[in-house]
């Protein structure tokens, strides 16, 4: 049987501190309670907190990639790859200007994960960011960011490769499943936001108006529909902590909004917000062929919540 997912992660991390040399050891390294670093999220291409992954040799690159494998499913893992490889892809199509690379993606620790109580690691770069905040061995796994540029690249008119394909191909069809009645309702807006609302902000905004449908106005249909459009992005996590994530959701009231053209390649955006869960997704960029999707906790991103009730029962 596989360890709990919480000592998944300390074993990698731990691994990682003892793969990397003195240098990147300080870097990598950061207090838990350094907020400004941990409560960091950026997934424009820049520096951040942290050590490049092109700066490691190969054995802490891979101790880093064995760090981001405890945080993902193998499906949102193979994801997670698809969206550094892109790198190359984009800095080709854009002639090689910009000098961007699939080392670009930095690991950073906050606190001790061999001895602490409260600790935490970020994998990020360009369009990739996964932090996960471990507090009295439970783990808090939000904000978990994905992003393509190209979000498709094709040939011969057919997709070689779409990593984020399944989270727009199932709002779509839940979009088509609402009826006339429905879509009025989820649609908010004919013109897409330029990114998502929540951005790069350390905290996310409560519940963004207009809300969108209900799910309990939805047919059976568009129930279950939306249902699997939240266990899509639930299950970007190991079954672990994407089964008590649903549980979390404790039967709450769900909404659905879609801004922006409703055909296939053009610009478009859509979220899923219930009790302290916020999902967005937009392709804006480039035309409709650059997106990013996010998974939040409003109230207890960056592990508020489990830090709260640590807080209470320790000082």
């Amino acid at each position: 049987m596989e360890d709990p997912v919480p000592e998944q992660m300390r074993t990698a991390a731990g691994a990682l501190l003892a793969a990397l040399d003195e240098p990147a050891r300080r870097r990598a390294r950061h207090a838990f309670d350094d907020d400004a670093a941990r409560r960091w999220l950026e997934y424009r291409p820049r520096p951040r907190p942290g050590v490049p992954l092109t700066d490691l040799d190969p054995a802490a690159r891979k101790a880093a990639h064995r760090l981001l494998a405890t945080a993902l499913s193998p499906p949102a893992y193979a994801q997670a790859m698809a969206v550094v490889a892109l790198e190359e892809v984009l800095d080709r199509a854009e002639g090689w200007r910009r000098g961007r690379h699939s080392g670009d993606y930095w690991v950073a620790l906050f606190g001790d994960p061999t001895r602490d109580d409260r600790w935490g690691w970020r994998v990020e770069g360009h369009h990739l960011s996964v932090g996960m905040t471990v507090v009295d061995d439970q783990v808090s796994p939000a904000p978990l960011f994905l992003g393509a540029n190209p979000a498709t690249v094709r040939h011969a008119g057919r997709p070689v490769l779409r990593p984020l394909g399944p989270e727009e191909d199932l709002a779509r069809e839940l979009l088509d499943a609402l009826g006339p009645a429905g879509r009025a309702a989820a649609i908010v807006a004919g013109a897409a936001p330029e990114d998502i609302i929540s951005a790069t902000r350390a905290t996310a905004p409560g519940l963004i108006e207009p809300l969108g449908v209900p799910r309990g106005r939805l047919t059976p249909t568009g129930r279950a529909l939306l249902d699997r459009l939240v266990a899509l992005y639930l299950d970007r996590l190991p079954a672990e902590l994407a089964a008590r994530e649903a549980a979390r959701l404790g039967g709450g009231e769900l909404h659905f909004a879609w801004a922006g053209a409703t055909g296939s390649g053009s610009r478009h955006y859509y979220r899923v917000q219930g009790d302290d869960l916020l999902i967005e997704y937009d392709n804006t960029a480039d035309d409709g062929n650059h997106a990013h999707t996010v998974l939040r906790h409003p109230t207890s991103d960056f592990g508020a919540d489990l830090l709260a009730t640590h807080h209470t029962h320790h000082h």
